[in-house]
């Protein structure tokens, strides 16, 4: 059933026929076809997920980078996003490894209660960035104990972690943050929404006043909304820059922002901030595209490709990511942006997929395009979790893109 699903899938998007020109270098078709086989991107999803699941064949296991930590810290965390996606996705197309996915995301779960990291009391968006996937599996009690205490705390200073002393509205200094958190609140909004609570947005308005607070008034704001990008958090405002004196915006930094965006608006399409995120969205979106190397990559200094420039997995796949989550709301335009979409998929799974599953130019953990450097094929991240996540997010999105879904 699921080759035939596949197939079925991949000639209905293949006879597509459009005039597309050439954008930012990659190539184009012109009163031609442009297809891709969806069987490929989904063998190169499970080629990656199957070497790391081998790796780690406890999922409840602690990591050990330099020291020992309980495996829903935040980098886990992204990895169950994507995870969560392809088993999903598995389990619609039929696939065979749909049961498997899922009781390694079940064991995860089980063996930390559901429960994000350090507790239901913590205001560190890395803490409950877990909880994405905990909701989408249908737990989510301890979650909402931790929002119920995140929305008690508006006014009351943080204590622990990456806050401020504003409230937990200021709890976001970094914009590693909005991924981590927003899609938490959303999610949850849906969830209440769906069992008939009349105050479901409740969760939703506390993740926009954080989203907003950090966007506009932290450090005078994160999002420079004249470059529609990101700087990281208050160390790199402007005047601060690049060693070639342009403004520093963090590749995956913005892809963190970006997959928030796209998160929380595929999650709950009610929320009255939908068009505020909406629009943020698409003046990223076209900031991006100014902003794509010729080889198809983002480099890890989005401005200054001169600065730590070269292939990175990271940034890229998140931002295709969103790019095919717009083309399958219609949202952005296919004749533009499905090219891209192809093409760097592709370049992706060329330059960084080894053929026993490893993923290469992913950068380390860090906050600027200066860390964790060299980025090469070959070399191990510290956690090699979090850009897997990015990869499986966005090779699954690229075939929900495609079939319609």
């Amino acid at each position: 059933m699921r080759k035939i699903l596949i197939a079925v899938f991949t000639f209905a998007f293949s006879i597509v026929n459009t005039q597309w020109s050439m954008v930012n270098g990659q190539r184009s078709m012109v009163n031609g076809q442009w297809s891709m086989d969806i069987s490929e991107v989904l063998a190169a999803l499970e080629c990656a997920n199957d070497y790391f699941i081998a790796k780690y064949p406890d999922a409840g296991a602690p990591t050990f980078v330099k020291k020992s930590r309980p495996s829903n810290l935040w980098t886990r965390g992204v990895y169950f996003e994507g995870l969560y996606a392809l088993a999903d996705l598995e389990r619609q197309l039929g696939g065979e490894k749909t049961d498997t996915y899922f009781r390694y995301i079940i064991d995860w779960g089980t063996a930390h209660k559901w429960t994000p990291r350090n507790g239901v009391k913590t205001r560190d968006a890395d803490d409950y960035c877990c909880s994405q996937t905990y909701l989408d599996m249908g737990h989510p009690g301890p979650t909402v104990e931790c929002m119920d205490n995140l929305i008690a705390c508006r006014n009351v200073p943080q204590t622990q972690g990456n806050g401020s002393s504003t409230g937990s509205y200021g709890d976001w200094t970094w914009i590693d943050a909005i991924q981590m958190g927003l899609p938490v609140l959303s999610k949850l909004s849906e969830m209440c929404r769906l069992k008939g609570d009349p105050d479901y947005l409740r969760y939703a308005e506390q993740g926009w006043q954080m989203y907003r607070t950090s966007r506009d008034s932290i450090a005078g704001g994160f999002f420079n909304k004249k470059e529609g990008l990101w700087w990281r958090d208050k160390n790199f405002v402007a005047p601060f820059t690049t060693p070639g004196g342009k403004n520093c915006y963090w590749s995956r930094g913005n892809g963190w922002v970006y997959a928030a965006l796209v998160r929380a608006m595929d999650a709950l399409p009610s929320d009255p901030h939908y068009k505020d995120y909406r629009r943020d969205y698409l003046m990223m979106t076209r900031a991006l595209l100014r902003c794509q190397q010729p080889d198809g990559y983002w480099y890890a200094s989005l401005a200054d490709p001169t600065d730590f420039g070269g292939k990175e997995l990271t940034g890229t796949a998140l931002f295709i990511y969103g790019m095919a989550w717009g083309v399958r709301q219609g949202i952005l335009p296919a004749k533009k942006y499905v090219p891209i979409i192809y093409n760097v998929w592709q370049t992706m799974v060329r330059d960084c997929l080894h053929p026993n599953g490893f993923l290469g130019y992913v950068q380390g953990t860090g906050k600027e395009p200066k860390d964790s450097q060299p980025v090469t094929y070959d070399r191990e991240p510290d956690f090699d979790d979090y850009g897997l996540g990015c990869f499986l997010l966005c090779g699954t999105e690229i075939i929900k893109m495609m079939n319609g879904f």
